[in-house]
Protein backbone atom coordinates (compact mmCIF):
# COMPACT_ATOMS: atom_id res chain seq x y z
CA UNK A 1 0.00 0.00 0.00
CA UNK A 2 2.82 2.44 0.84
CA UNK A 3 4.37 1.85 -2.58
CA UNK A 4 1.09 2.53 -4.36
CA UNK A 5 0.58 5.77 -2.41
CA UNK A 6 4.13 6.92 -3.11
CA UNK A 7 3.85 6.11 -6.79
CA UNK A 8 0.58 8.04 -6.98
CA UNK A 9 2.27 11.03 -5.37
CA UNK A 10 5.15 10.83 -7.82
CA UNK A 11 2.67 10.99 -10.69
CA UNK A 12 0.42 13.63 -9.12
CA UNK A 13 -0.49 16.33 -11.58
CA UNK A 14 0.67 14.25 -14.55
CA UNK A 15 -1.58 12.93 -17.26
CA UNK A 16 -0.79 9.24 -17.72
CA UNK A 17 -1.21 8.33 -21.38
CA UNK A 18 -2.40 5.02 -22.77
CA UNK A 19 0.38 2.56 -23.55
CA UNK A 20 0.79 -0.28 -25.97
CA UNK A 21 2.60 -3.22 -24.41
CA UNK A 22 6.40 -3.27 -24.50
CA UNK A 23 8.65 -6.28 -23.93
CA UNK A 24 12.32 -5.68 -24.69
CA UNK A 25 15.73 -6.65 -23.49
CA UNK A 26 17.21 -4.06 -21.19
CA UNK A 27 20.59 -3.78 -19.49
CA UNK A 28 21.54 -5.58 -16.26
CA UNK A 29 23.33 -2.35 -15.29
CA UNK A 30 20.25 -0.12 -15.41
CA UNK A 31 17.76 0.59 -12.62
CA UNK A 32 14.47 0.89 -14.52
CA UNK A 33 12.13 3.17 -12.60
CA UNK A 34 8.37 2.61 -12.62
CA UNK A 35 7.66 5.39 -15.07
CA UNK A 36 10.63 4.76 -17.38
CA UNK A 37 9.90 4.01 -21.00
CA UNK A 38 12.67 1.51 -21.78
CA UNK A 39 14.58 1.58 -25.03
CA UNK A 40 15.30 -1.81 -26.54
CA UNK A 41 18.81 -3.17 -26.04
CA UNK A 42 20.43 -5.94 -28.12
CA UNK A 43 19.96 -9.55 -27.08
CA UNK A 44 22.36 -9.97 -24.11
CA UNK A 45 25.76 -11.39 -25.03
CA UNK A 46 25.88 -13.87 -22.17
CA UNK A 47 29.14 -15.80 -21.93
CA UNK A 48 29.87 -18.15 -19.09
CA UNK A 49 32.31 -20.68 -17.76
CA UNK A 50 30.80 -24.04 -16.98
CA UNK A 51 29.31 -23.84 -13.49
CA UNK A 52 28.88 -20.05 -13.64
CA UNK A 53 25.69 -18.09 -12.95
CA UNK A 54 25.00 -15.24 -15.41
CA UNK A 55 22.27 -12.62 -15.41
CA UNK A 56 20.30 -10.48 -17.83
CA UNK A 57 17.41 -8.03 -17.49
CA UNK A 58 14.35 -7.60 -19.67
CA UNK A 59 11.61 -4.97 -19.26
CA UNK A 60 7.87 -5.41 -19.71
CA UNK A 61 5.29 -2.61 -19.79
CA UNK A 62 1.66 -3.81 -20.07
CA UNK A 63 -0.99 -1.92 -22.03
CA UNK A 64 -3.58 -2.59 -19.32
CA UNK A 65 -3.69 -3.61 -15.67
CA UNK A 66 -2.29 -7.11 -15.69
CA UNK A 67 -1.24 -10.11 -13.65
CA UNK A 68 2.02 -11.22 -15.20
CA UNK A 69 3.83 -14.53 -15.16
CA UNK A 70 7.22 -15.30 -16.63
CA UNK A 71 8.95 -18.50 -17.67
CA UNK A 72 11.94 -19.77 -19.61
CA UNK A 73 12.22 -22.68 -21.99
CA UNK A 74 15.14 -25.05 -22.39
CA UNK A 75 18.31 -23.70 -24.00
CA UNK A 76 19.59 -25.95 -26.79
CA UNK A 77 22.89 -26.40 -28.53
CA UNK A 78 22.24 -29.06 -31.09
CA UNK A 79 21.08 -32.09 -29.11
CA UNK A 80 22.52 -30.79 -25.85
CA UNK A 81 20.21 -28.97 -23.41
CA UNK A 82 20.50 -26.60 -20.51
CA UNK A 83 17.11 -27.36 -18.93
CA UNK A 84 14.64 -24.65 -18.00
CA UNK A 85 15.11 -25.67 -14.35
CA UNK A 86 18.52 -23.94 -14.55
CA UNK A 87 16.90 -20.63 -15.53
CA UNK A 88 15.15 -18.43 -13.02
CA UNK A 89 12.87 -15.56 -14.04
CA UNK A 90 12.11 -13.05 -11.29
CA UNK A 91 10.24 -9.78 -11.44
CA UNK A 92 12.12 -6.86 -9.91
CA UNK A 93 9.87 -5.25 -7.32
CA UNK A 94 10.24 -1.74 -5.90
CA UNK A 95 11.10 -0.62 -2.37
CA UNK A 96 11.12 2.85 -0.82
CA UNK A 97 14.56 4.39 -0.53
CA UNK A 98 16.10 7.75 0.16
CA UNK A 99 19.51 9.03 -0.79
CA UNK A 100 22.28 9.27 1.80
CA UNK A 101 20.03 9.66 4.80
CA UNK A 102 17.85 12.45 3.38
CA UNK A 103 14.76 11.10 5.16
CA UNK A 104 11.71 12.76 3.69
CA UNK A 105 13.72 14.20 0.79
CA UNK A 106 14.82 12.58 -2.46
CA UNK A 107 12.54 9.67 -1.68
CA UNK A 108 11.96 7.26 -4.52
CA UNK A 109 10.91 3.74 -5.39
CA UNK A 110 13.98 1.69 -6.29
CA UNK A 111 13.91 -1.63 -8.16
CA UNK A 112 15.67 -4.22 -6.04
CA UNK A 113 13.63 -7.10 -4.61
CA UNK A 114 13.43 -10.23 -6.74
CA UNK A 115 10.08 -12.00 -6.63
CA UNK A 116 9.24 -15.30 -8.36
CA UNK A 117 7.90 -14.91 -11.88
CA UNK A 118 4.72 -16.90 -11.29
CA UNK A 119 2.32 -14.06 -10.47
CA UNK A 120 3.02 -10.33 -10.45
CA UNK A 121 0.40 -7.58 -10.59
CA UNK A 122 1.26 -4.47 -12.59
CA UNK A 123 -0.80 -1.41 -13.47
CA UNK A 124 -1.18 -0.23 -17.06
CA UNK A 125 1.89 1.66 -18.21
CA UNK A 126 4.03 0.69 -15.21
CA UNK A 127 7.48 -0.62 -15.97
CA UNK A 128 8.11 -4.14 -14.73
CA UNK A 129 11.76 -5.29 -14.97
CA UNK A 130 12.38 -9.01 -15.28
CA UNK A 131 15.63 -10.48 -13.94
CA UNK A 132 16.81 -13.62 -15.72
CA UNK A 133 19.48 -15.85 -14.13
CA UNK A 134 21.03 -18.81 -15.90
CA UNK A 135 22.94 -21.36 -13.84
CA UNK A 136 25.17 -23.15 -16.33
CA UNK A 137 25.66 -26.79 -15.28
CA UNK A 138 29.26 -27.71 -14.51
CA UNK A 139 28.94 -30.60 -16.96
CA UNK A 140 27.62 -28.50 -19.87
CA UNK A 141 29.39 -28.86 -23.19
CA UNK A 142 31.06 -25.92 -24.82
CA UNK A 143 28.89 -24.10 -27.36
CA UNK A 144 26.10 -21.57 -27.85
CA UNK A 145 22.74 -22.50 -26.32
CA UNK A 146 19.57 -20.82 -27.58
CA UNK A 147 16.01 -20.58 -26.35
CA UNK A 148 13.57 -17.93 -25.16
CA UNK A 149 11.92 -16.34 -22.18
CA UNK A 150 8.28 -15.38 -22.16
CA UNK A 151 5.82 -13.23 -20.23
CA UNK A 152 2.09 -13.90 -20.11
CA UNK A 153 -0.23 -10.91 -19.62
CA UNK A 154 -4.03 -11.05 -19.67
CA UNK A 155 -4.07 -14.18 -21.79
CA UNK A 156 -1.44 -12.94 -24.22
CA UNK A 157 2.08 -14.31 -24.45
CA UNK A 158 5.18 -12.34 -25.42
CA UNK A 159 8.67 -13.76 -25.87
CA UNK A 160 12.30 -12.75 -26.34
CA UNK A 161 15.23 -14.81 -27.61
CA UNK A 162 17.84 -15.87 -25.04
CA UNK A 163 21.25 -17.33 -25.70
CA UNK A 164 24.29 -18.28 -23.61
CA UNK A 165 27.73 -19.09 -24.97
CA UNK A 166 29.33 -21.70 -22.72
CA UNK A 167 33.12 -21.44 -22.72
CA UNK A 168 35.69 -24.17 -22.25
CA UNK A 169 36.69 -23.40 -18.67
CA UNK A 170 34.97 -24.57 -15.47
CA UNK A 171 34.20 -22.62 -12.32
CA UNK A 172 34.29 -24.68 -9.10
CA UNK A 173 31.16 -25.11 -6.99
CA UNK A 174 30.56 -22.28 -4.46
CA UNK A 175 31.70 -24.39 -1.51
CA UNK A 176 35.11 -24.62 -3.18
CA UNK A 177 35.50 -20.91 -3.89
CA UNK A 178 38.47 -19.32 -2.14
CA UNK A 179 36.76 -15.92 -1.82
CA UNK A 180 36.25 -15.30 1.90
CA UNK A 181 32.64 -14.06 2.06
CA UNK A 182 31.44 -12.92 5.47
CA UNK A 183 27.89 -11.53 5.53
CA UNK A 184 26.61 -11.28 9.10
CA UNK A 185 23.43 -13.25 9.70
CA UNK A 186 20.63 -12.14 12.03
CA UNK A 187 18.43 -15.07 13.09
CA UNK A 188 16.43 -12.81 15.43
CA UNK A 189 15.07 -10.81 12.51
CA UNK A 190 13.76 -14.00 10.91
CA UNK A 191 11.85 -15.04 14.03
CA UNK A 192 10.24 -11.59 14.28
CA UNK A 193 9.31 -11.26 10.60
CA UNK A 194 7.71 -14.70 10.30
CA UNK A 195 6.21 -14.50 13.80
CA UNK A 196 7.60 -17.83 14.95
CA UNK A 197 9.06 -18.74 18.36
CA UNK A 198 12.78 -18.10 18.60
CA UNK A 199 14.84 -21.29 18.05
CA UNK A 200 11.74 -23.38 17.35
CA UNK A 201 11.56 -25.89 14.49
CA UNK A 202 9.44 -23.34 12.61
CA UNK A 203 12.16 -20.75 13.08
CA UNK A 204 14.82 -23.00 11.57
CA UNK A 205 12.50 -23.90 8.70
CA UNK A 206 12.23 -20.20 7.87
CA UNK A 207 15.96 -19.67 8.29
CA UNK A 208 17.03 -22.48 5.95
CA UNK A 209 16.27 -20.97 2.50
CA UNK A 210 17.88 -17.68 3.54
CA UNK A 211 21.05 -19.25 4.86
CA UNK A 212 21.31 -21.72 1.99
CA UNK A 213 21.19 -18.75 -0.37
CA UNK A 214 24.10 -17.25 1.58
CA UNK A 215 25.96 -20.56 1.24
CA UNK A 216 25.23 -20.64 -2.50
CA UNK A 217 27.10 -17.33 -2.79
CA UNK A 218 30.14 -18.97 -1.20
CA UNK A 219 29.40 -17.76 2.35
CA UNK A 220 32.19 -18.90 4.64
CA UNK A 221 31.52 -17.44 8.09
CA UNK A 222 28.86 -18.14 10.74
CA UNK A 223 27.89 -15.13 12.88
CA UNK A 224 27.37 -16.10 16.53
CA UNK A 225 26.54 -13.64 19.32
CA UNK A 226 28.10 -14.82 22.61
CA UNK A 227 27.34 -11.55 24.47
CA UNK A 228 23.97 -9.83 24.68
CA UNK A 229 23.63 -6.84 22.33
CA UNK A 230 27.23 -6.80 21.08
CA UNK A 231 26.52 -3.74 18.88
CA UNK A 232 24.43 -1.74 21.35
CA UNK A 233 21.11 -2.89 19.84
CA UNK A 234 21.74 -0.95 16.63
CA UNK A 235 19.49 -3.19 14.53
CA UNK A 236 15.68 -3.37 14.48
CA UNK A 237 16.04 -6.87 15.99
CA UNK A 238 18.86 -6.87 18.57
CA UNK A 239 21.28 -9.77 18.81
CA UNK A 240 20.84 -11.72 22.04
CA UNK A 241 23.47 -13.95 23.61
CA UNK A 242 23.54 -17.52 22.34
CA UNK A 243 25.34 -18.55 25.52
CA UNK A 244 23.63 -18.38 28.92
CA UNK A 245 26.05 -17.46 31.70
CA UNK A 246 25.00 -18.25 35.27
CA UNK A 247 26.65 -17.00 38.45
CA UNK A 248 26.02 -19.74 40.97
CA UNK A 249 25.21 -19.24 44.63
CA UNK A 250 28.72 -20.30 45.61
CA UNK A 251 30.21 -17.63 43.32
CA UNK A 252 31.27 -20.02 40.57
CA UNK A 253 30.09 -19.98 36.96
CA UNK A 254 28.17 -22.35 34.70
CA UNK A 255 27.43 -22.00 30.98
CA UNK A 256 24.72 -23.32 28.70
CA UNK A 257 25.66 -23.68 25.00
CA UNK A 258 22.45 -25.28 23.77
CA UNK A 259 21.37 -22.37 21.54
CA UNK A 260 24.91 -21.75 20.28
CA UNK A 261 25.31 -25.43 19.41
CA UNK A 262 22.01 -25.68 17.57
CA UNK A 263 22.70 -22.50 15.60
CA UNK A 264 26.18 -23.63 14.54
CA UNK A 265 25.01 -27.14 13.66
CA UNK A 266 22.20 -25.64 11.60
CA UNK A 267 24.50 -23.30 9.69
CA UNK A 268 26.93 -26.14 9.01
CA UNK A 269 24.01 -28.14 7.58
CA UNK A 270 23.25 -25.18 5.27
CA UNK A 271 26.78 -25.36 3.85
CA UNK A 272 28.49 -22.53 5.78
CA UNK A 273 31.44 -24.45 7.16
CA UNK A 274 34.67 -22.42 7.10
CA UNK A 275 34.61 -20.26 10.23
CA UNK A 276 32.59 -19.37 13.33
CA UNK A 277 32.96 -15.74 14.39
CA UNK A 278 31.87 -15.12 17.98
CA UNK A 279 30.88 -11.52 18.82
CA UNK A 280 32.15 -10.04 20.98
CA UNK A 281 34.16 -9.77 24.16
CA UNK A 282 34.64 -6.05 23.40
CA UNK A 283 31.01 -4.92 22.91
CA UNK A 284 30.26 -1.33 22.02
CA UNK A 285 28.52 -0.70 25.36
CA UNK A 286 30.99 -2.61 27.57
CA UNK A 287 28.04 -4.26 29.28
CA UNK A 288 27.93 -8.00 30.05
CA UNK A 289 24.89 -9.98 31.14
CA UNK A 290 24.58 -13.01 33.41
CA UNK A 291 21.91 -14.83 35.34
CA UNK A 292 22.39 -14.50 39.08
CA UNK A 293 21.29 -17.74 40.72
CA UNK A 294 21.13 -16.23 44.21
CA UNK A 295 18.52 -13.62 43.22
CA UNK A 296 17.05 -15.39 40.17
CA UNK A 297 17.51 -12.22 38.13
CA UNK A 298 19.58 -11.07 35.17
CA UNK A 299 22.41 -8.76 36.20
CA UNK A 300 25.06 -6.84 34.33
CA UNK A 301 28.73 -6.05 34.68
CA UNK A 302 30.08 -2.87 33.12
CA UNK A 303 33.80 -3.06 32.53
CA UNK A 304 36.47 -2.65 29.85
CA UNK A 305 39.44 -4.76 28.76
CA UNK A 306 42.35 -4.20 31.11
CA UNK A 307 40.14 -3.95 34.19
CA UNK A 308 40.01 -6.71 36.83
CA UNK A 309 36.23 -7.07 36.76
CA UNK A 310 36.42 -7.61 32.99
CA UNK A 311 38.92 -10.45 33.33
CA UNK A 312 37.00 -12.01 36.23
CA UNK A 313 33.97 -12.27 33.91
CA UNK A 314 35.56 -13.11 30.56
CA UNK A 315 38.38 -15.46 31.56
CA UNK A 316 36.32 -18.27 33.14
CA UNK A 317 33.83 -18.06 30.29
CA UNK A 318 36.43 -18.34 27.53
CA UNK A 319 38.28 -21.09 29.40
CA UNK A 320 35.09 -23.14 29.56
CA UNK A 321 34.14 -22.14 25.99
CA UNK A 322 37.45 -23.45 24.64
CA UNK A 323 36.85 -26.83 26.29
CA UNK A 324 33.34 -26.97 24.84
CA UNK A 325 34.50 -26.04 21.34
CA UNK A 326 37.16 -28.76 21.41
CA UNK A 327 34.60 -31.32 22.51
CA UNK A 328 32.42 -30.32 19.54
CA UNK A 329 35.38 -30.33 17.13
CA UNK A 330 34.90 -26.63 16.33
CA UNK A 331 37.82 -24.98 18.10
CA UNK A 332 40.06 -24.80 15.01
CA UNK A 333 37.42 -22.94 12.99
CA UNK A 334 36.31 -20.53 15.73
CA UNK A 335 37.41 -16.91 16.04
CA UNK A 336 36.77 -14.55 18.93
CA UNK A 337 35.63 -11.53 16.93
CA UNK A 338 35.99 -7.83 17.68
CA UNK A 339 34.35 -5.11 15.59
CA UNK A 340 35.74 -1.59 15.09
CA UNK A 341 37.48 -1.40 18.47
CA UNK A 342 40.61 0.56 19.37
CA UNK A 343 43.83 -1.43 19.08
CA UNK A 344 44.75 -0.97 22.77
CA UNK A 345 41.44 -2.52 23.84
CA UNK A 346 41.86 -5.38 21.39
CA UNK A 347 45.36 -6.05 22.71
CA UNK A 348 44.10 -6.10 26.30
CA UNK A 349 41.21 -8.38 25.33
CA UNK A 350 43.52 -10.66 23.36
CA UNK A 351 45.69 -11.11 26.45
CA UNK A 352 42.65 -12.51 28.27
CA UNK A 353 41.69 -14.65 25.26
CA UNK A 354 45.12 -16.24 25.06
CA UNK A 355 45.25 -16.66 28.83
CA UNK A 356 42.09 -18.74 28.49
CA UNK A 357 43.60 -20.73 25.59
CA UNK A 358 46.63 -19.71 23.48
CA UNK A 359 45.10 -21.44 20.46
CA UNK A 360 42.14 -19.08 20.16
CA UNK A 361 42.07 -17.06 16.94
CA UNK A 362 41.04 -13.41 16.69
CA UNK A 363 38.94 -11.83 13.92
CA UNK A 364 37.42 -8.46 13.31
CA UNK A 365 36.87 -5.29 11.30
CA UNK A 366 39.44 -2.69 12.32
CA UNK A 367 41.58 0.08 10.92
CA UNK A 368 44.87 -1.25 9.59
CA UNK A 369 47.99 -1.07 11.72
CA UNK A 370 50.98 -3.43 12.07
CA UNK A 371 49.71 -4.28 15.58
CA UNK A 372 46.26 -5.20 14.25
CA UNK A 373 47.78 -7.39 11.56
CA UNK A 374 49.75 -9.27 14.20
CA UNK A 375 46.68 -9.77 16.37
CA UNK A 376 44.19 -10.86 13.72
CA UNK A 377 43.73 -14.23 12.06
CA UNK A 378 40.95 -12.64 9.99
CA UNK A 379 41.17 -8.87 9.52
CA UNK A 380 38.81 -6.67 7.50
CA UNK A 381 39.56 -3.05 6.61
CA UNK A 382 37.30 -0.39 5.14
CA UNK A 383 37.03 -0.65 1.35
CA UNK A 384 38.50 2.80 0.75
CA UNK A 385 41.41 2.27 3.13
CA UNK A 386 44.43 1.96 0.85
CA UNK A 387 47.40 1.70 3.24
CA UNK A 388 47.55 -2.08 3.74
CA UNK A 389 50.74 -3.12 1.90
CA UNK A 390 50.46 -5.68 -0.88
CA UNK A 391 53.34 -7.74 0.51
CA UNK A 392 51.57 -7.98 3.87
CA UNK A 393 48.39 -9.17 2.14
CA UNK A 394 50.21 -11.78 0.08
CA UNK A 395 52.10 -13.10 3.11
CA UNK A 396 48.94 -13.33 5.22
CA UNK A 397 47.22 -15.33 2.48
CA UNK A 398 50.24 -17.66 2.22
CA UNK A 399 50.12 -18.13 6.01
CA UNK A 400 46.48 -19.21 5.85
CA UNK A 401 45.16 -15.97 7.36
CA UNK A 402 42.46 -13.77 5.86
CA UNK A 403 42.47 -10.11 4.88
CA UNK A 404 39.22 -8.72 3.50
CA UNK A 405 37.63 -5.38 2.64
CA UNK A 406 34.30 -4.19 3.98
CA UNK A 407 31.67 -1.61 3.21
CA UNK A 408 29.00 -0.30 5.57
CA UNK A 409 27.48 3.19 5.48
CA UNK A 410 30.68 4.18 3.70
CA UNK A 411 32.12 4.65 1.17
CA UNK A 412 29.52 6.26 -1.06
CA UNK A 413 30.98 4.40 -4.04
CA UNK A 414 31.14 1.51 -4.52
CA UNK A 415 28.46 0.09 -2.25
CA UNK A 416 25.37 -2.08 -2.12
CA UNK A 417 22.61 0.31 -1.07
CA UNK A 418 19.17 0.03 -2.64
CA UNK A 419 20.01 3.12 -4.70
CA UNK A 420 23.60 2.13 -5.63
CA UNK A 421 24.33 1.44 -9.31
CA UNK A 422 23.93 -2.31 -9.79
CA UNK A 423 27.44 -2.77 -11.16
CA UNK A 424 29.01 -1.48 -7.96
CA UNK A 425 28.14 -4.75 -6.20
CA UNK A 426 30.15 -6.65 -8.80
CA UNK A 427 32.92 -4.05 -8.73
CA UNK A 428 33.70 -5.05 -5.12
CA UNK A 429 34.84 -8.57 -6.06
CA UNK A 430 37.03 -7.31 -8.89
CA UNK A 431 38.58 -4.71 -6.59
CA UNK A 432 39.36 -7.38 -3.99
CA UNK A 433 41.15 -9.41 -6.66
CA UNK A 434 43.04 -6.41 -8.02
CA UNK A 435 44.24 -5.36 -4.56
CA UNK A 436 45.11 -8.92 -3.39
CA UNK A 437 42.50 -9.12 -0.64
CA UNK A 438 40.97 -12.48 0.23
CA UNK A 439 37.31 -11.47 0.20
CA UNK A 440 34.59 -9.18 1.48
CA UNK A 441 32.72 -8.50 4.72
CA UNK A 442 29.36 -6.79 5.08
CA UNK A 443 27.75 -6.26 8.45
CA UNK A 444 24.23 -7.22 7.50
CA UNK A 445 22.91 -10.08 5.37
CA UNK A 446 19.39 -9.86 6.80
CA UNK A 447 19.04 -7.33 9.63
CA UNK A 448 15.69 -6.27 8.27
CA UNK A 449 13.91 -3.01 9.12
CA UNK A 450 10.25 -3.08 10.10
CA UNK A 451 8.92 -3.87 6.61
CA UNK A 452 11.86 -4.70 4.33
CA UNK A 453 9.70 -5.76 1.38
CA UNK A 454 8.28 -2.24 1.07
CA UNK A 455 10.67 0.19 2.77
CA UNK A 456 14.46 -0.26 2.77
CA UNK A 457 15.12 2.70 5.10
CA UNK A 458 16.09 2.26 8.73
CA UNK A 459 17.10 4.87 11.27
CA UNK A 460 20.30 6.72 10.44
CA UNK A 461 21.52 3.94 8.14
CA UNK A 462 21.47 4.37 4.39
CA UNK A 463 18.69 2.63 2.49
CA UNK A 464 19.43 -1.07 2.15
CA UNK A 465 22.50 -0.89 4.39
CA UNK A 466 20.98 -3.40 6.81
CA UNK A 467 20.22 -6.24 4.40
CA UNK A 468 21.03 -7.88 1.08
CA UNK A 469 18.45 -10.68 1.18
CA UNK A 470 14.70 -10.28 1.58
CA UNK A 471 12.53 -12.55 3.77
CA UNK A 472 11.55 -14.71 0.81
CA UNK A 473 13.99 -13.91 -1.95
CA UNK A 474 17.11 -12.33 -3.26
CA UNK A 475 17.95 -8.85 -4.51
CA UNK A 476 19.60 -7.57 -7.67
CA UNK A 477 22.39 -6.28 -5.41
CA UNK A 478 23.03 -9.77 -4.04
CA UNK A 479 23.00 -11.39 -7.48
CA UNK A 480 25.51 -8.86 -8.82
CA UNK A 481 27.69 -9.39 -5.75
CA UNK A 482 27.83 -13.09 -6.67
CA UNK A 483 28.93 -12.14 -10.18
CA UNK A 484 31.84 -10.22 -8.67
CA UNK A 485 32.80 -13.22 -6.56
CA UNK A 486 32.76 -15.39 -9.68
CA UNK A 487 35.01 -12.86 -11.41
CA UNK A 488 37.38 -13.11 -8.43
CA UNK A 489 37.47 -16.90 -8.73
CA UNK A 490 38.23 -16.72 -12.44
CA UNK A 491 41.13 -14.38 -11.73
CA UNK A 492 42.40 -16.66 -8.96
CA UNK A 493 42.34 -19.68 -11.27
CA UNK A 494 44.05 -17.82 -14.12
CA UNK A 495 46.74 -16.51 -11.75
CA UNK A 496 47.37 -19.97 -10.33
CA UNK A 497 48.27 -21.30 -13.80
CA UNK A 498 51.26 -18.95 -13.89
CA UNK A 499 51.17 -18.19 -17.61
CA UNK A 500 53.31 -15.01 -17.96
CA UNK A 501 51.34 -13.55 -20.86
CA UNK A 502 48.01 -14.17 -19.06
CA UNK A 503 49.38 -12.64 -15.86
CA UNK A 504 50.41 -9.56 -17.82
CA UNK A 505 46.94 -9.28 -19.36
CA UNK A 506 45.33 -9.70 -15.93
CA UNK A 507 47.41 -6.82 -14.59
CA UNK A 508 46.08 -4.61 -17.38
CA UNK A 509 42.47 -5.78 -16.90
CA UNK A 510 42.57 -5.11 -13.17
CA UNK A 511 44.32 -1.74 -13.30
CA UNK A 512 41.07 0.31 -13.05
CA UNK A 513 40.10 -1.61 -9.90
CA UNK A 514 43.29 -0.83 -7.99
CA UNK A 515 42.28 2.75 -7.38
CA UNK A 516 40.20 3.25 -4.24
CA UNK A 517 37.11 4.97 -5.63
CA UNK A 518 35.10 7.11 -3.23
CA UNK A 519 33.60 9.81 -5.43
CA UNK A 520 31.88 7.83 -8.18
CA UNK A 521 34.22 9.26 -10.82
CA UNK A 522 34.72 5.82 -12.34
CA UNK A 523 31.76 4.39 -14.23
CA UNK A 524 31.45 1.01 -12.50
CA UNK A 525 29.22 -0.46 -15.20
CA UNK A 526 31.65 0.42 -17.95
CA UNK A 527 34.81 -0.91 -16.29
CA UNK A 528 33.08 -4.05 -14.98
CA UNK A 529 31.61 -4.84 -18.41
CA UNK A 530 35.01 -4.48 -20.06
CA UNK A 531 36.77 -6.58 -17.42
CA UNK A 532 34.22 -9.41 -17.71
CA UNK A 533 34.62 -9.49 -21.47
CA UNK A 534 38.41 -9.65 -21.21
CA UNK A 535 38.32 -12.36 -18.53
CA UNK A 536 36.10 -14.54 -20.69
CA UNK A 537 38.55 -14.15 -23.55
CA UNK A 538 41.52 -15.55 -21.57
Amino acid sequence: MMKRILFSLLLAGCCVPAFSHTFVWGSADVRYMKNDRPAACPVPDLRAWKGERVNAQAVFVPDADAELSAAAGDLRCGNVVIPSSCIQCSFVDYVIADYYGSRGENVSLQPDRLVPGKSHKVAAGETSPLWVSVQVPSGAKEGTYRGKISVSSNGKKFSLPLSVKVLGRTLPAPEKWAFHLDLWQNPYAVARWFDVPLWSDEHFDRLRPIMEKYASAGGKVITASIIQHPWNSQTFDPFESMVVKTRKVDGGWSYSYSVFDRWVEFMLSCGVTEQIDCYTIVPWGYKFDYFDEATATVKYIESKPGEKEYEDYILPFLTDFAVHLKEKGWFGRTCIAMDERPVDQMKAARAVVHKADPGFRIAGAVNYSPEAVDIMHDISVMFNYSDMPEDVLVKRTADGRYSTIYTCCAPEHPNTFTFSPYAESEYIGLSAAARFFDGYLRWALNSWPGNPCEDSRFGKWLSGDTYLLYPEGSSVRFERLIEGIQDYEKIRILRSEGNPSVLSELDAILMPFRTVVCDGSINAAEVVRKAKSELNRL
